[in-house]
Order: C-alpha cells, then structure tokens, then sequence
C-alpha cells in the first residue's frame, strides 16, 4: 500500500493530521521500483486521494525509504584538542562530527543518515556533551545509515516525474521510531521493527542513541505468496484469509477446525485444517523475526533492550504476533501507534501509519534545524543527484 500523509505541526511539537491518500502498490516489489509507470500511477492516486482529504496543494513532499539494501555500520572518528587549555571547544566538537561522517563506501552506495551516538574523552565513553571538558583527544561514534544509490535514485524520479519536489528522504524505520516511541523507551533500550509488505525494517536504541538500523527484504506478502502455494489458492485470497483467519501461533483450538477455500469454477469444494495455515504463517513470521533477531545479535545489542520490542507496520496487525516475537527475542513486547498526532483517528491509532506520520515529524524537525542553523548544508537531493 502506497500512503500519503499531510500534517500541520504546533508549537509545543503536537501534530495535527489533516489528510490522508492511499492506493494499492503496483510496481513495487521489496520497496524497490520494478515497473516505472505503474509505480507513479500509485503514487499519483495517493497524493490526489490526500489533497483533497486536506484541502490543499502539494508541491513538495518529504519520502519514506524502505528496503533490504538499507544497511548501516558505526565509524568512530578523532581529533587532537589542539588549545592551550585542552578544553574542548564546540569547534573541536563540529571537527570530529565530519570526521566521524567521513566513512569509505563502495561508489554504488549512498549515505542516508549519519547519526551522532556517544563521544568520547581521552577514551572515557560514553560522554554526552564533551564541550567545556578537559582532554587531549575527542573521539566520536557515528552510525551511518546508508542504501544504493541507484535504488534511491528511482524512488526520488518517481515523485519528480508526477511534478512534485522531493525535499528530503528518511529510513523508514527511524520514521517508526519517532513516531511511537517514549524517551524512557529510548533510554532504556528498545528495538522497533516495521512490517511492511515487502520489507522488514528496525532501529535499535541502546544508550539512549540509535545504535543499529537496517532492512530486511522480507515481508507480509511473503506470508500471502506461501499461503497462496501452499494451498494453492490465489494470492488475492490468501491475503483475505491471512487477515481473517491467520494467526503467528497455531492455536490448539485450531487443530480440529477447518475452513473452507474458494470454490474454482468446475472445482468440488475443498478445505483444509487452520492449524495448516497457522503452520504456514508461523514458520515465515518466526524466519523474519529471526533475522532481526540475528542482525542484533551480530552488534551484541540484545541484552541492552529493557525496554523490550516494539512492533509497527501492517504487519503488526497480524494475531498472536506479539506473543511470538516476545518468544523470538526472550523480550517484552507491544504494537506501536503514533503518539502527540491529533486529527484523523485511522491514521492515529493504526500501527501501519507509524512511518508515514513519523516522516511529518521528521520533515517539521529537519525544517526547523535548517531555519535556526542557516548553515546552508546540502540536502540528501543535491548529495544524490549532484547540483
């Protein structure tokens, strides 16, 4: 599903949804392009369904980025406190910020977002402000979110090709995060993982910084497509049934229990055991939470998760879901919905608008940094596309 957002931002930070567009995703596969012209059909339908939802005209939009190429790696920078009085300074400071994001990656890679975890003084960790203490060398941790660039590059021309201007981009799974998260989630550790239909994304905090991120190119449709061949059924239908009857779990309850299938024109009647089709969602809901689980194991960041798991997304909705992840990961766990977001109640209380209304809070906040710094940074348009 293809979504659009339009949100108005007060000045104490709430949020005041007042459109909303969606239309299903054609040309999309795995949150890639596949097919150019049915991908900016949806788009287009999305957008109008939105304008005039809200009333308005849109000319610039802000883009939720999504997909398996979405990898991220921490780079530690450092730099010599150069002063007579080796105190850090916010210069000192500024300099190991470029350092930190200065990180060699192939040429077919883009940098998306690198974000500031912990600093470091004379090898103390875990300094917060440095500015005004005494040292000798100020170190860095940078975590950078990068894709690739041709990929990025394709998402981007489909929004300029309907005449729109494209702002700005973010990762989906931070957009979730800013969305549905307390500062207590953050400050005690959490993972959020986004469900989409093609991809799964996740954020780790651990420190009260983000400390891992990345995307998986499995999701909720890839529980419909084994659905479809397992029963062999069409993929249309298996979907409905997946929302009707499925669950993560298979419940005990449903081992003597049967569901009809749809009747093919000629066909007899057929059904078969729910317990089959909770097998079936199961085993490919349990793999993809598994391989989170093992790209956080692989940066040994599950014991610092006490606020547990979050879960955004479509996906989200699924029954016995949380259940199962809370088995997975050996953590508490719940689904995620928009906090401080007013107006539309299906977009506010829906765990499947977590990234899009996240994208409006991350658009206000970007805007809002750029009006106080007036530093003239390049934005991620001229970083992919050149000037």
């Amino acid at each position: 599903m293809v979504r659009t957002v339009i949100g108005e931002a007060r000045d104490d930070g709430h949020l005041m949804i007042t459109g909303l567009g969606e239309a299903p995703s054609r040309g999309v596969r795995k949150g890639e392009i596949v097919d150019f012209e049915n991908a900016m059909a949806c788009v287009r339908d999305a957008l109008q369904i939105a304008e005039e939802s809200a009333h308005v005209m849109v000319g610039t939009v802000h883009l939720v980025i999504s997909g398996g190429h979405i990898k991220s790696l921490v780079n530690r920078g450092s730099v010599p406190i150069m002063n007579s009085r080796h105190e850090v300074t916010d210069a000192d400071v500024q300099h190991v910020m470029d350092t930190a994001r200065t990180v060699s990656l192939p040429p077919d890679r883009q940098v998306l977002h690198s974000i500031c975890q912990n600093f470091t003084v004379d090898g103390l960790d875990g300094v917060i402000d440095p500015e005004g203490m005494e040292g000798a060398n100020l170190g860095l941790d940078m975590l950078i979110i990068h894709g690739v660039l041709t990929r990025l590059r394709n998402i981007v021309k489909v929004v300029k090709n309907i005449q729109v201007d494209v702002e700005d981009v973010a990762f989906s799974g931070l957009c979730a995060a800013l969305a549905v998260l307390t500062p207590e989630e953050k400050d005690a550790g959490v993972l959020v993982v986004d469900l989409g239909g093609g991809t799964t994304d996740f954020v780790a905090y651990a420190r009260n910084a983000i400390a891992c991120a990345g995307g998986i190119g499995v999701g909720g449709d890839h529980i419909s497509n084994d659905i479809a061949r397992g029963l062999r059924i069409p993929t249309l239908e298996a979907e409905e049934m997946k929302e009707e009857h499925g669950s993560a779990i298979v419940e005990l309850a449903a081992r003597s229990q049967k569901i009809p299938l749809p009747v093919d024109a000629g066909m007899p009647q057929r059904s078969v055991k729910l317990s089959d089709l909770h097998t079936i969602i199961h085993l490919r809901a349990e793999e993809t939470l598994n391989l989170v689980k093992a790209e956080l194991s692989e940066s040994n960041l599950l014991h610092s998760l006490g606020a547990g798991v979050v879960l955004t997304g479509g996906g989200a909705h699924l029954k016995n879901l949380v259940k199962l992840a809370e088995k997975v990961f050996g953590l508490p766990c719940r689904i995620g919905t928009p906090r401080g977001v007013t107006g539309l109640a299906t977009v506010t209380e829906g765990a499947e608008y977590a990234a899009t209304v996240g994208m409006v809070r991350y658009a206000f906040k970007s805007i809002s940094q750029r009006e106080e710094s007036k530093r003239g940074l390049k934005s991620l348009w001229n970083a992919i596309f050149g000037r």
